[in-house]
């Protein structure tokens, strides 16, 4: 619905600016007004809007939701202010005619849907209040957001496995198609129910020939664009981030932007429209046609070229934008690919709700456009097979560079399935196949997806891919990357080490050991959970039972020590102490609640206190501190993740990937020696690629202890740790926890 509605306001948005430009064809002048002021003000109003409202809607989406299928929690990511923001920012961002995409923020409202819907029937109690039930909902709300921006229920879900899982549970199939053909179908349906359709078909509807779509002779031509698409995806890869890179290292321009955020916008917009204004330089790229009218000429089976002679070309329709008096077909397609290249890389950095997706597949189509024209020029009458001429179809060749280019940027082989939702047609599967498989292995290994890119740009906590080809993940092992110096806390420890743990620094989780010497790792406990037994120790309850218990000592004292007579006198002293008391523990209740953990540090208005009061107060906060923590109230989990030192890189990988762990403890006979977490998984990933920043195996790997210890050794350790521990109670958890976010 969102979608229909959206491609509604947007051929409003876009018509209005046609007509516009079409009503003062009288003077260029003000035709060149209309057509730049017109997506500047929309493209300044969807950031400012954005901005101001939920700048956690800006971009496409995609890269979020990529980190949040692996259990991070990002903030006011999935919130109706984001849903509000995202759509309103991108119908004003699509409809400034902007080589903007929508399928990246198309998944991003999908999942907003999705996650306000469970919010929702949260409140009725039942499995959706589970965590893992969330999750899967956003699963199948990502292959949602693909299917009804094509109408491509089962590339949608293809694609959705690809670009947002590193493992796919079997169980969210079945949902994902589920959901994205039932949204596909509505969107289809409201086609024709506003006439713009009369049946439900594809979204871009191709007629090539099916009884001979394509030669043997051409899949060298298809193979061609397969590996020109992979190095051009990954050029637009590293354009796109080198131009944010640059923006970002100019502190200058950096912080003049910051402080005139809705400048960088408008001046790319002015750019970009004054470079496509129709009777300037915008007559050799086809500047009046939208990306949809562009995609449609593109993909037209009837041949522009005939012999490459301008005069000859056979224009109709919306096909005469690619029509020039001074210059052929080629050359205006090798300028709308080269401007729309560059275009597209440099608007995708806007801060506004976009995508990339569909930037890169109109390139991709003109490229191939471009390879079938000039097969058709090679090849004027066709190839012949068996006496039957048969000529070049131009559209397939434009389908398969579709498929190859976008593939490529996003490093998927869906966008297969997808073009053939897309134009109605499997006619050219074998070619697009060839052309996705050899752009994605020259694109997978010259620069990450855009997703990935975007993911190390936002410096998002996620965990990169492996890629492929790097024999040194065999050879790393967790004991080379991992850090020795870990925080922890003993069984045995007072609270004045809790404290000061917690002091020195602010892991999520710290290790529970069994003491320094033995360093057997007995289980993990949450930083929440030590705080609270942190402020027990010294809370207001125990402060207030100290006071109690002061004033009534100190009252006892008074009547003992005075004579009968003065009864009046010791009741106004008792009255006055306990005020005293009162007044000095309250000022430092207050302070506690604001700082829990510097207790000990807490001053207070001394000219007011007795010294005495004072004293006896700081000597009960030391023996609080100096007394041995109490872990039977504490939930303790009692069986952390754990790895062994010799464990490879590649397997850390697989296990932290699969299981969505963000940091595991490293054990050897259960002693904890290290513990790795994302940042050092990434660090050794991405310097091993780099072949900089990773600390390699150690010289003397290849001799490692084979013999030092043997089985029988470890056995009678084992064996000796089990008789230590049979007669020890370790603290139980009293209900179940599970815990939201871990340490780094």
């Amino acid at each position: 619905m969102n979608n229909r509605v959206s491609f509604s306001l947007l051929y409003t948005f876009f018509h209005c600016q046609l007509w516009m430009y079409g009503g003062l064809d009288s003077n260029v002048f003000l035709q060149y007004l209309a057509w730049v002021t017109y997506p500047v003000v929309l493209i300044t109003f969807s950031a400012g809007f954005t901005q101001i409202l939920a700048p956690q809607a800006v971009g496409s989406g995609i890269p979020e939701m990529k980190t949040i299928l692996r259990g991070v929690v990002l903030k006011e990511y999935l919130t109706f202010k984001t849903f509000v923001a995202k759509v309103i920012g991108l119908t004003c961002a699509l409809g400034s005619g902007m080589p903007l995409g929508k399928e990246g923020p198309f998944v991003h409202i999908a999942s907003l849907c999705a996650a306000l819907l469970s919010k929702f029937m949260s409140l009725f109690g039942g499995i959706y209040e589970n965590e893992s039930r969330n999750i899967e909902m956003l699963a199948a709300a990502c292959a949602v957001g693909v299917g009804c921006c094509f109408a491509a229920p089962i590339g949608g879900v293809l694609f959705s496995i690809e670009v947002t899982s590193t493992f796919f549970a079997v169980r969210n199939y079945w949902r994902g198609f589920f959901a994205a053909t039932f949204s596909a179908f509505i969107f289809r349906v409201l086609a024709v129910w506003n006439r713009d359709e009369e049946t439900i078909t594809a979204l871009f509807k191709t007629r090539f020939r099916l009884d001979f779509p394509f030669d043997l002779q051409e899949l060298p031509a298809f193979a061609v664009i397969g590996i020109a698409s992979g190095f051009g995806g990954a050029l637009f890869v590293y354009l796109n981030r080198l131009i944010v890179q640059f923006i970002r290292k100019q502190k200058a321009i950096n912080r003049f932007l910051m402080k005139k955020r809705l400048l960088y916008p408008a001046l790319v917009t002015l750019l970009v429209s004054t470079l496509t204004f129709p009777p300037g330089f915008g007559q050799f790229m086809a500047g009046k046609l939208t990306q949809k009218e562009s995609l449609v000429t593109l993909l037209d089976n009837r041949t522009w070229a005939k012999q490459g002679i301008a005069e000859e070309f056979d224009y109709i329709g919306q096909s005469q934008a690619w029509k020039h008096p001074q210059v052929n077909v080629f050359v205006t397609l090798v300028l709308f690919i080269v401007m729309k290249f560059w275009m597209s890389a440099l608007a995708t950095t806007i801060p506004v709700p976009c995508g990339a997706f569909m930037p890169v597949f109109v390139i991709g189509a003109a490229f191939g456009r471009l390879v079938g024209e000039s097969m058709a020029a090679w090849f004027p009458d066709g190839i012949h097979t068996d006496g039957t001429i048969y000529p070049i179809v131009p559209g397939g060749y434009a389908v398969v560079g579709a498929a190859a280019l976008s593939g490529a940027v996003t490093h998927t082989v869906s966008t297969a399935v997808i073009v053939f939702e897309l134009t109605g047609q499997i006619s050219h599967i074998l070619p697009v196949m060839i052309a996705v498989i050899l752009a994605n292995a020259v694109a997978q290994s010259l620069q990450p997806s855009l997703y990935d890119s975007i993911i190390r740009i936002k410096k998002l906590p996620y965990l990169p891919e492996l890629g492929w080809g790097h024999h040194e993940y065999y050879n790393i092992r967790v004991e080379d990357i991992m850090v020795r110096d870990v925080r922890y806390i003993t069984l045995n420890c007072t609270y004045r080490d809790l404290h000061n743990v917690l002091l020195t620094g602010h892991l999520k989780t710290l290790a529970l050991v069994e003491s320094a010497e033995s360093m057997i790792l007995l289980g993990s406990i949450e930083r929440a959970q030590l705080q609270s037994l942190l402020s027990l120790q010294l809370g207001r309850p125990r402060r207030l039972e100290y006071i109690k218990e002061r004033a009534t000592a100190e009252k006892k004292r008074l009547s003992v020590v005075s004579n009968p007579s003065s009864d009046d006198g010791s009741h106004r002293a008792s009255q006055e102490v306990r005020f005293q008391v009162r007044g000095h523990c309250r000022s430092r209740i207050d302070r506690m609640e604001s700082h829990p953990f510097h207790l000990c540090l807490m001053g207070c208005n001394l000219r007011k206190i007795a010294p005495q009061t004072t004293e006896r107060i700081a000597e009960w906060e030391e023996m609080q501190l100096d007394e041995q923590v109490n872990f039977n109230n504490c939930k303790i989990d009692p069986a952390p993740f754990q790895l062994v030192e010799r464990t490879s890189l590649h397997k850390t990988h697989t296990i932290f990937s699969l299981l969505g762990l963000d940091h595991a403890y490293v054990t050897s006979i259960g002693r904890l020696i290290g513990v790795v977490s994302l940042k050092e998984l990434r660090k050794a990933i991405e310097g091993s690629v780099t072949v900089k920043g990773v600390k390699v195996r150690p010289p003397l790997a290849s001799f490692r202890d084979s013999g030092t210890s043997s089985s029988e050794n470890e056995a009678t350790e084992l064996h000796k740790l089990w008789d230590r521990h049979k007669s020890m109670s370790l603290p139980r958890e009293h209900t179940p926890s599970e815990s939201d976010e871990k340490s780094q």
